[in-house]
């Protein structure tokens, strides 16, 4: 039906069997039977509604952080929503779900604006942060969102969320329990701050990301969420795993909670999605045995 239909002359830009590992940071995935860059709410409205007259299955990519993609792809259509607009109200920024997320930062240190400095150095784009509420040093997206624009693709229709309509909680957001709600825009309450003092705070974290995390490497970011009151790395540490290797995936000696792809470029074979599940399951069962803590992952799985 699909075929005959041919979705991809249906809508201009629409490709067929497009590796997906390019498009994350862990650099490790099969193809999408469909993929279509969307760079404007109405591209993206205009090929969902596309996607629902087909029956087809969608997944909207943003910059592919925490995202670990499987070796056979994605036998749907992948949208990559790259709607990047700013401007600025005063003290508040509003972007556009397919802005990166360093680049927001950077916007408000040129403006003067103090409360992003903690996410310098992140990887993905404004939307994705969202919908999993990524924060470091103790800050998240939480409490700077004001307000968000998202499209609900079961009616097509724009609401807007308040910050307490967003049900933020530990790198969780209501965006991450309802998958019919689409990130289209977010507005960020900012302060007013000294542009030497963003700066010093931004390299500041920087340099502790470097020092403590894998940045030489791709990789999906923490791959488990931090049990309440511990360490996911620790825990992982502790169980013997720093540096374990299946295949050209290892449990980074850096950080335990990090998994680093060694078969991108070079001469080793790439890297693959089973041998990422292989790792995280030996991961789950040795915690579980040794501590009695279960690990839930923070990565996203995607065709699988």
């Amino acid at each position: 039906m699909m075929e005959k239909l041919k979705i991809e002359d249906s809508i201009k830009g629409i490709q067929k069997n497009i590796p997906l590992a390019p498009y994350t940071t862990f650099k490790i995935g099969g193809p999408a039977k469909y993929f279509y860059v969307a760079k404007t709410e109405e591209d993206l409205i205009g090929v969902i509604k596309l996607a629902k007259k087909l029956k087809l299955p969608f997944f909207v990519l943003g910059g592919g952080s925490n995202l670990l993609v499987s070796d056979k792809g994605y036998e749907g259509l992948v949208i990559n929503f790259q709607f990047s607009i700013f401007n600025f109200q005063k003290n508040k920024i509003v972007a556009g779900a397919g802005l990166p997320l360093g680049k927001l930062v950077n916007i408000s240190m040129g403006k003067e604006l103090t409360g992003l400095e903690w996410a310098a150095g992140i990887p993905g784009t404004v939307g994705g942060a969202i919908v999993g509420n990524a924060g470091a040093f103790g800050k998240s997206m939480g409490n700077i969102v004001k307000e968000v624009e998202a499209l609900d693709f079961k009616t097509l229709k724009r609401k807007k969320l308040k910050n307490k309509d967003c049900k933020f909680g530990y790198r969780d957001s209501i965006f991450k329990r309802k998958r019919n709600l689409i990130i289209l825009s977010a507005i960020f309450q900012l302060r007013k701050g000294n542009k030497n003092e963003i700066q010093k705070k931004m390299k500041e974290y920087l340099n502790c990301r470097k020092s403590k995390q894998p940045l030489n490497f791709p990789s999906a970011g923490s791959i488990f969420k931090n049990p309440s009151g511990f360490s996911a790395g620790e825990l992982i540490e502790k169980c013997g795993l720093k540096g374990k290797k299946i295949g050209n995936v290892k449990i980074s000696e850096k950080h335990a909670n990090f998994f680093i792809n060694l078969g991108n470029g070079g001469n080793l074979p790439a890297a693959r999605a089973k041998d990422v599940i292989k790792l995280i399951k030996l991961i789950k069962k040795k915690v579980k045995n040794k501590f009695k803590i279960d690990l839930e992952e923070e990565i996203q799985l995607l065709g699988f």
